[in-house]
């Protein structure tokens, strides 16, 4: 059985050199069709990825309060979020003060998204975003100090002109090896000084946090003010494990600060770190849909493509056919000729689309932050389809083949 299979293999080999330019055209279309499949899968899986890494970085026991619901919408799908009444810097402050439950608690507002940074004759492109955050923030929101320090409770307290900025906008600001440390930039038409740099975080999939600077929270309320400015609470819980609980105790905090009465529904949102992320990687079957569907397109284009090419390699070897015929070949051996030689068509196509969309996705991963990605189950998937097609494209022309009598054969011009 494994030399008849081989030597299968070593006649579709013959053949197909024999046809070059049209099996690599069929070759190339078969490609397409891979590449788009493999290609675009792997780089979702890569999204995937980095929407799980930015948000489970966060720590699987962090969840926030906001005003907003959060609810991912694609296309004209899903309900509308709704937009509770905005979170005061009172009610933060008042359910900072009355959550007695052992975890970290932080109270943070969106300053500004298109501020520009400036030291001496360098300055950023006026897309930084600005956040005020106070001394727990750098703790629940998950990142780390590379340099520098904290904000202190004084600095706090006093809206101190001090500033702790993103990795990307040190190596915009600060050219060769010049410490950030203590200098003093600009921010907008404030003169801020530097006194820590966050440790790179990644700006994959649209979550930024190296463009990002943090001031002090009252800094912002002093020179950032917007009449709806509404605050975020972030909590981290002491473990995972006691994450629902720290939720319930923050429900029945916050419902107290917001003054509902029982019974009454809330009109605010918590939302743990994984949630998001979750929602995200749900909506994003939708493109894993339409890719799928490209890719299959794409290949039963090629799949009829490849059946008038063997169709038309029957009629060029018919006389060949039938001098096997003459010299004791069966239906079977012709037809198994046929077939293997649509197979291998469709393996090399594949083959080639493989190679290539693992590239292509990859750098698309690496675009959006993830690592090198081999994509084991779509590369299976792939040379699972393209023997599929092969079969299907194949069949009837090897039929067709064994069929055709051995005289009528002979004597074909």
């Amino acid at each position: 059985m494994a030399s008849f299979l081989v030597e299968n293999i070593k006649i579709s080999l013959v053949s197909i050199r024999g046809q070059l330019l049209r099996t690599t055209l069929t070759v190339l279309i078969i490609s397409f069709g891979i590449m788009a499949l493999v290609g675009i899968l792997t780089a979702i899986d890569a999204i995937k990825g980095s929407i799980n890494s930015n948000f489970t970085r966060m720590g699987a026991n962090t969840f926030t309060i906001r005003n907003r619901q959060t609810d991912i919408r694609i296309g004209q799908s899903g309900k509308k979020p709704k937009n509770y009444r905005v979170i005061g810097y009172r009610d933060a402050e008042d359910f900072i003060d009355k959550y007695t439950f052992p975890a970290v608690a932080a109270v943070s507002t969106f300053a500004t998204g298109t501020a520009t940074l400036k030291f001496r004759s360098e300055k950023t492109n006026p897309n930084i975003r600005l956040l005020g955050v106070d001394e727990n923030y750098i703790a629940t929101s998950g990142y780390e100090m590379e340099n520098g320090r904290n904000f202190s409770i004084q600095e706090i307290l006093f809206g101190s002109h001090s500033i702790i900025l993103g990795k990307d906008l040190v190596s915009t600001l600060f050219k060769g090896k010049t410490d950030p440390i203590d200098k003093i930039i600009a921010v907008g038409n404030g003169k801020y000084r530097v006194i820590g740099v966050l440790k790179s975080k990644g700006n994959s999939a649209g979550f930024g946090g190296d463009k990002v600077c943090l001031l002090p929270l009252t800094n912002v309320r002093q020179y950032f003010p917007r009449p709806d400015m509404s605050y975020t609470i972030s909590v981290l819980s002491p473990k995972s494990e006691l994450i629902e609980t720290a939720i319930g105790e923050a429900t029945g905090t916050f419902r107290m600060v917001r003054k509902l009465e029982l019974g009454e529904e809330d009109n605010f949102e918590i939302t743990k770190s994984d949630n998001l992320a979750n929602m995200l990687i749900d909506n994003i079957k939708y493109v894993t849909i339409a890719a799928t569907l490209i890719g299959v397109i794409t290949l039963l284009g090629a799949a009829i493509g490849l059946m008038n090419i063997m169709l038309v390699s029957v009629t060029e070897r018919t006389r060949e056919i039938g001098i096997r015929k003459a010299i004791g070949a069966t239906k079977t051996v012709i037809r198994s000729q046929f077939l293997a030689e649509a197979i291998v068509i469709c393996q090399l196509g594949g083959l080639v689309g493989i190679i290539f969309g693992i590239i292509i996705g990859n750098i698309i991963s690496v675009m959006v932050g993830g690592s090198f990605l081999i994509p084991w189950f779509w590369i299976l998937t792939g040379i699972i389809i393209c023997f599929v097609v092969g079969v299907g494209a194949g069949i009837y022309p090897a039929i067709k083949a064994s069929n055709l009598d051995p005289i009528d054969a002979l004597r074909f011009e």
